[in-house]
């Protein structure tokens, strides 16, 4: 595994950002726009992606809301960056045993392998292998 990632949901991701940037510092990097990506239209303006990092590596990943509003207090996920696909179907495979597959793995637009589940304590994961 090469790190662990929290995932932030929340609506209005541009201010969203800013607002925390200018609290805890660090720097605004990939951003990614809703715009013109069929499986977000109607939902232009909006940050399919986006990302706090800092001097030390940390990093947080932010997105806007996109169909149902988060349940505030659930709309953080944890992310892991694996480093293979062996890696990942593991790691899905187990969580997923008692737990509900929210994502099919999946080859993704953003060039990874990516899929999400709920494990059976009620939290979400977020497989991401970029290949």
């Amino acid at each position: 595994m090469k790190k662990i990632i929290p995932h932030v949901t929340v609506a209005g991701c541009k201010e969203a950002i800013e607002y925390y940037q200018s609290i805890l510092g660090g720097n605004i990097q990939r951003t990614q726009l809703a715009d013109g990506i069929e499986m977000f239209k109607g939902h232009e303006g909006k940050y399919i992606h986006a990302e706090l990092h800092f001097d030390n590596g940390f990093m947080i990943y932010f997105n806007d809301v996109f169909g149902h509003e988060p349940i505030i207090g659930s709309n953080i996920e944890i992310g892991l960056e694996l480093d293979s696909d062996e890696e990942m179907e593991q790691i899905f495979g187990a969580l997923a045993e008692q737990g509900t597959i929210k994502m099919e793995l999946q080859t993704t637009f953003w060039g990874a392998r990516y899929g999400k589940v709920k494990d059976k304590n009620g939290i979400t994961w977020e497989l991401n292998f970029q290949q």
